[in-house]
Protein backbone atom coordinates (compact mmCIF):
# COMPACT_ATOMS: atom_id res chain seq x y z
CA UNK A 1 0.00 0.00 0.00
CA UNK A 2 2.80 2.24 0.71
CA UNK A 3 4.56 1.94 -2.60
CA UNK A 4 1.12 2.97 -4.69
CA UNK A 5 1.28 5.89 -2.01
CA UNK A 6 4.65 7.02 -3.25
CA UNK A 7 4.05 6.24 -6.85
CA UNK A 8 0.65 8.60 -6.85
CA UNK A 9 2.54 11.32 -5.12
CA UNK A 10 5.27 11.39 -7.97
CA UNK A 11 2.55 10.87 -10.55
CA UNK A 12 0.65 14.28 -9.04
CA UNK A 13 4.07 16.14 -9.32
CA UNK A 14 4.99 15.21 -12.62
CA UNK A 15 3.09 18.46 -14.36
CA UNK A 16 4.29 20.40 -11.22
CA UNK A 17 7.91 19.50 -11.90
CA UNK A 18 7.70 19.95 -15.42
CA UNK A 19 6.04 23.37 -15.11
CA UNK A 20 8.85 24.55 -12.70
CA UNK A 21 11.88 23.59 -14.56
CA UNK A 22 10.49 25.51 -17.65
CA UNK A 23 10.05 28.61 -15.67
CA UNK A 24 13.70 27.77 -13.78
CA UNK A 25 14.75 27.87 -17.66
CA UNK A 26 12.38 30.37 -19.34
CA UNK A 27 13.08 32.77 -16.71
CA UNK A 28 16.46 33.59 -16.84
CA UNK A 29 16.37 33.68 -20.50
CA UNK A 30 13.58 36.15 -20.74
CA UNK A 31 15.24 38.54 -17.94
CA UNK A 32 18.56 38.23 -19.72
CA UNK A 33 16.81 39.27 -22.84
CA UNK A 34 15.26 41.82 -21.05
CA UNK A 35 18.04 43.56 -19.93
CA UNK A 36 20.06 43.46 -22.90
CA UNK A 37 17.20 45.10 -24.67
CA UNK A 38 17.10 47.67 -21.99
CA UNK A 39 21.35 48.18 -22.00
CA UNK A 40 20.16 49.06 -26.41
CA UNK A 41 18.34 51.37 -25.54
CA UNK A 42 20.30 53.31 -23.73
CA UNK A 43 22.76 56.24 -25.85
CA UNK A 44 26.38 54.57 -24.50
CA UNK A 45 28.02 57.11 -27.02
CA UNK A 46 27.12 60.26 -25.26
CA UNK A 47 27.02 62.17 -28.73
CA UNK A 48 23.14 62.71 -28.80
CA UNK A 49 20.89 64.88 -30.64
CA UNK A 50 18.41 64.50 -27.43
CA UNK A 51 18.96 67.13 -24.95
CA UNK A 52 17.90 64.66 -22.31
CA UNK A 53 20.75 63.38 -20.42
CA UNK A 54 22.97 59.68 -21.94
CA UNK A 55 24.38 57.50 -20.16
CA UNK A 56 27.51 58.46 -20.92
CA UNK A 57 27.06 62.28 -19.65
CA UNK A 58 30.37 62.89 -17.91
CA UNK A 59 29.13 65.86 -16.45
CA UNK A 60 27.32 63.30 -13.80
CA UNK A 61 30.10 62.32 -12.36
CA UNK A 62 31.27 65.04 -11.04
CA UNK A 63 30.41 66.19 -7.14
CA UNK A 64 28.73 69.32 -8.24
CA UNK A 65 26.84 67.45 -11.38
CA UNK A 66 26.02 65.25 -9.05
CA UNK A 67 23.53 67.95 -7.32
CA UNK A 68 22.31 69.54 -9.87
CA UNK A 69 18.56 69.14 -11.18
CA UNK A 70 17.89 67.87 -14.48
CA UNK A 71 16.19 71.23 -15.70
CA UNK A 72 19.33 72.76 -14.87
CA UNK A 73 21.42 70.08 -17.02
CA UNK A 74 19.06 70.67 -19.94
CA UNK A 75 18.70 74.36 -19.60
CA UNK A 76 22.43 74.64 -19.71
CA UNK A 77 23.09 72.35 -22.89
CA UNK A 78 20.26 73.89 -24.39
CA UNK A 79 21.80 77.33 -23.99
CA UNK A 80 25.20 76.15 -25.36
CA UNK A 81 23.01 74.76 -28.03
CA UNK A 82 21.63 78.68 -28.54
CA UNK A 83 25.18 79.89 -28.81
CA UNK A 84 26.34 77.16 -30.93
CA UNK A 85 23.73 76.88 -33.78
CA UNK A 86 20.37 79.00 -33.18
CA UNK A 87 17.38 79.54 -30.72
CA UNK A 88 15.43 77.34 -33.23
CA UNK A 89 17.09 74.62 -32.82
CA UNK A 90 17.11 74.78 -28.74
CA UNK A 91 13.70 75.01 -29.00
CA UNK A 92 12.87 72.22 -30.89
CA UNK A 93 14.93 70.07 -28.64
CA UNK A 94 13.32 71.81 -25.51
CA UNK A 95 9.91 70.65 -26.68
CA UNK A 96 11.47 67.21 -27.18
CA UNK A 97 13.06 66.87 -24.27
CA UNK A 98 9.71 67.38 -22.66
CA UNK A 99 8.10 65.18 -25.03
CA UNK A 100 10.27 62.96 -24.14
CA UNK A 101 10.21 63.40 -20.47
CA UNK A 102 6.63 65.10 -18.90
CA UNK A 103 8.53 65.05 -15.60
CA UNK A 104 10.12 68.90 -17.46
CA UNK A 105 7.03 70.36 -18.26
CA UNK A 106 6.74 72.34 -14.66
CA UNK A 107 10.55 73.69 -15.80
CA UNK A 108 9.68 74.15 -20.01
CA UNK A 109 8.57 77.86 -19.00
CA UNK A 110 11.55 79.38 -17.12
CA UNK A 111 13.71 77.13 -19.50
CA UNK A 112 12.41 78.73 -22.53
CA UNK A 113 12.40 82.53 -20.78
CA UNK A 114 15.91 81.83 -20.63
CA UNK A 115 16.30 80.71 -23.69
CA UNK A 116 14.47 84.21 -25.07
CA UNK A 117 17.00 85.93 -22.59
CA UNK A 118 20.31 84.34 -24.50
CA UNK A 119 19.00 84.92 -27.45
CA UNK A 120 17.95 88.51 -27.19
CA UNK A 121 22.29 88.97 -26.06
CA UNK A 122 23.55 86.81 -28.71
CA UNK A 123 21.31 87.95 -32.24
CA UNK A 124 19.61 91.04 -30.59
CA UNK A 125 16.10 91.59 -30.03
CA UNK A 126 14.30 91.71 -33.54
CA UNK A 127 16.48 88.64 -34.53
CA UNK A 128 15.70 86.97 -31.73
CA UNK A 129 11.79 87.23 -31.72
CA UNK A 130 12.21 85.78 -35.07
CA UNK A 131 12.78 82.44 -33.48
CA UNK A 132 9.62 82.54 -31.37
CA UNK A 133 7.56 79.71 -31.74
CA UNK A 134 4.82 78.34 -29.54
CA UNK A 135 6.56 75.80 -27.34
CA UNK A 136 5.72 76.32 -23.98
CA UNK A 137 3.44 78.76 -24.61
CA UNK A 138 5.20 81.99 -25.21
CA UNK A 139 7.61 81.76 -22.64
CA UNK A 140 10.77 82.65 -25.20
CA UNK A 141 8.89 85.56 -26.42
CA UNK A 142 8.34 86.50 -23.35
CA UNK A 143 12.27 86.04 -22.58
CA UNK A 144 13.11 88.01 -24.60
CA UNK A 145 10.51 91.08 -24.34
CA UNK A 146 11.94 90.78 -20.87
CA UNK A 147 15.75 91.30 -21.81
CA UNK A 148 14.92 93.90 -24.22
CA UNK A 149 13.00 96.14 -22.22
Amino acid sequence: MKHSMNQQTRRGQGPVRRIGRTLAFVLPVVLVLSGTLAVTRVNWSGNSTDPVLTAADTSVGTPRAAKRAPQDILRDRLLTELQEEDPGVALTHLQQAVNGRPSLAKHCASIARALGQAAVRVYGPTRAQSYARPVCDTAFATGVAAAHS
